[in-house]
């Protein structure tokens, strides 16, 4: 039996804590092996309970959440963190991502969203809130622009940028193989083989790849 996402969560709201702790364990069946509010507990706790990942609060009473992931990562601790916050500054978002956080997620998000999101950089995927999407996309100014996205995009087959059109949208592999009406497998290799010939790394940078492709001024226009 598969064990359940481990989860911490580092927030100095007692409400916020018990209230994500509730979302996350009676409705996105992961486990919150520990929480929070004490900025000097995070690294014993961490160490004690060594969760999957870290959900952290960006504001705290006594410091802010970056001031703590810089000292969780010079403490050589590599667990993946993603911050959950009110903040939907474009700076504060670049910071984080700057300090290697797996994810920016607002608290206003839909609560599954939130148990969507969370579960999804516990395996790996790098999340971002729908609402952040265009500020995320300034920040990765330095990917391809232009003509350069254009050459990218024509390596593509006519049923990969399908896919692709349908994981911009935010689509999990179950629903894009019900709309293609092809196989989970079918759409999970169409979606490796989109992320290497694009040189992206996760599913929010093929939906911000696929905007700025789809706001260039050099995108071939359609007839």
């Amino acid at each position: 039996m598969t064990q359940p996402t481990r989860i911490m969560l580092v927030d100095d709201h007692s409400l916020c804590r018990s209230g994500l702790t509730e979302l996350l364990e009676h409705r996105g069946g992961m486990s919150v092996v520990t929480a929070t509010g004490n900025p000097d507990l995070v690294l014993p706790l961490l160490h004690e309970h060594q969760p999957d990942l870290l959900v952290l609060d960006l504001r705290l009473a006594q410091t802010d959440g970056l001031s703590v992931l810089r000292m969780i990562r010079a403490d050589g601790c590599e667990t993946p963190v993603v911050i959950l916050t009110m903040s939907d500054s474009e700076d504060d978002m670049s910071a984080a991502l700057r300090a290697g956080v797996k994810g920016y997620l607002l608290k206003d998000m839909e609560p599954e969203e939130v148990i969507d999101a969370i579960g999804r950089a516990a395996r790996g995927e790098m999340v971002v809130a729908s609402a952040m999407m265009l500020k995320f996309a300034q920040i990765l100014q330095t990917g391809p622009k232009g003509s350069a996205m254009g050459d990218l995009v024509a390596t593509l087959t006519d049923r990969e940028r399908q896919v692709l059109d349908h994981v911009a949208s935010g689509q999990s592999n179950k629903v894009i193989a019900r709309a293609l009406d092809i196989s989970h497998n079918t759409v999970k290799l169409h979606v490796r083989h989109i992320m290497d010939k694009l040189n992206l790394r996760s599913r929010v940078e093929a939906a911000v790849f696929s905007f700025e492709y789809r706001s260039s001024p050099d995108k071939p226009k359609s007839h």
